[in-house]
């Protein structure tokens, strides 16, 4: 008997004293086969005393879930937990264990198990199926998390990026990132103004004043908050935003000069058909070898197409001299020229006009995007994974749980204590 009691708990890897293994057999429950071990619980004194006088009075059993590396073959624990009455201080006491928390049926391995699953990538029904748990259990270790995220209102990161997502009911949700170690600060459930000043206001004056550059899109109440609670940041307009609109505006004239044409005319296939071309840097466009076409019957390189397409109109051509200039002042951090093109005076179109109204009600804001390194390039690459989140789930009707499960696939959480987990799961 002790050898199979040594031979059980090496494979099982349990190291309490307490438990006694019997036997074992296998029984189809469910029309699933398991392996269920038989073992008893001793209850060596007295935990109110330490009394070793005690007089045993039954047992209670407990089956308990344990993980095992094959998942078609479930492991249960019949556990006999002893009753008994110290004769000292006349106390009653059952027996317990590390091995799982009182009245509770699953294991603290088992949880453990599944938190560490809930950190990847997946779905909550596949981790149940695979620890041999319920969807609700996997669920309550995922809620039991949601408290234990430390927030510190001492310390803000030098260099901040604002953003948003969209999450729980198609709302879109409030992010910043520390621009430096890309690390999560906060994830609000709105992107309200009012909310925004009321979280940074929590903040102290000095971990306000820490924050040197602030990096957003051009949402315009973003810059009021930076104002308002932080009197030494620099507002940066992030890069790819900036480029963003331009293209789009450029886009947008090149359809609408395009419909002015024929559609079976030769400039309407040069601006429909490689519409493409026109969105890269020239310098990235084919200058040497010409290929055949059939949308307008010709062997054009990619730099005579675009070349064709945009003498078709001055105001394209003009836009688009005018877009690629500001690409490449953008890439070189070539802050003078990029001011000159923001105050240009040619004739381009009124979106691409608009688009540089824009940029010179936020000059600052654009030539600090130009000039410093800083962008929301983490804070996309962030969302992205959010997406990937929320699909895996099929979304989620809860912002604490899909706050929760972002926070634990990027290794956020912080425990109070060091076993509290189990003890309230």
């Amino acid at each position: 008997m002790s050898s199979l009691n040594h031979c059980i708990k090496f494979e099982l890897d349990i190291k309490d004293e307490n438990i006694v293994f019997k036997d074992y057999f296998y029984k189809s429950i469910k029309l699933q086969k398991h392996k269920i071990y038989e073992a008893e619980l001793i209850q060596p004194a007295c935990p109110f005393c330490g009394s070793l006088d005690l007089l045993h009075n039954g047992h209670l059993i407990a089956n308990i879930r344990y993980p095992t590396a094959n998942a078609s073959l479930p492991v249960i624990i019949r556990l006999a937990k002893q009753r008994v009455k110290c004769r000292d201080c006349d106390h009653w006491s059952m027996a317990q264990s590390e091995l799982v928390n009182k009245y509770c049926s699953i294991s603290n391995v088992s949880k453990l198990k599944v938190l560490s699953a809930l950190t990847e990538d997946r779905s909550m029904t596949s981790i149940a199926r695979e620890n041999n748990v319920s969807i609700n259990t996997v669920q309550r270790v995922l809620g039991n998390c949601s408290h234990r995220f430390i927030d510190s209102y001492e310390y803000l990161p030098a260099h901040l990026a604002f953003d948003e997502f969209k999450g729980v009911d198609r709302q879109l949700h409030f992010i910043c990132l520390d621009g430096d170690s890309h690390q999560v600060v906060q994830i609000l459930r709105t992107r309200y103004k009012k909310t925004l000043l009321k979280y940074f206001g929590r903040f102290s004056p000095q971990a306000r004043a820490n924050v040197k550059t602030v990096t957003m899109d051009l949402n315009f109440y973003y810059q009021d908050i930076v104002r308002a609670c932080f009197p030494n940041a620099q507002i940066v307009i992030d890069r790819f935003h900036m480029i963003q609109m331009l293209t789009r505006s450029f886009n947008s004239l090149r359809v609408q000069v395009m419909k002015t044409f024929d559609k079976r005319s030769r400039q309407y296939q040069l601006l429909k058909s490689p519409w493409k071309l026109y969105l890269k840097k020239f310098d990235e466009l084919e200058k040497a070898h010409p290929r055949y076409n059939w949308h307008y019957k010709d062997c054009l390189t990619q730099a005579q197409v675009v070349m064709e397409g945009i003498n078709t109109s001055t105001t394209l051509e003009n836009s688009y001299n005018l877009m690629q200039s500001f690409i490449q002042a953008v890439e070189t951090g070539n802050t003078h020229e990029l001011k000159s093109l923001i105050n240009c005076q040619d004739q381009i179109g009124t979106l691409m006009h608009k688009t540089l109204l824009t940029f010179k009600h936020n000059l600052t804001a654009v030539l600090n995007g130009a000039a410093l390194p800083y962008s929301n390039g983490c804070l996309e690459g962030f969302n992205r994974k959010i997406k990937q989140i929320e699909r895996t789930a099929f979304g989620y009707s809860n912002f604490i749980n899909l706050l929760t499960r972002i926070r634990l696939e990027e290794n956020q959480y912080k425990e109070k204590e060091p076993n509290s987990l189990l003890m309230t799961a």
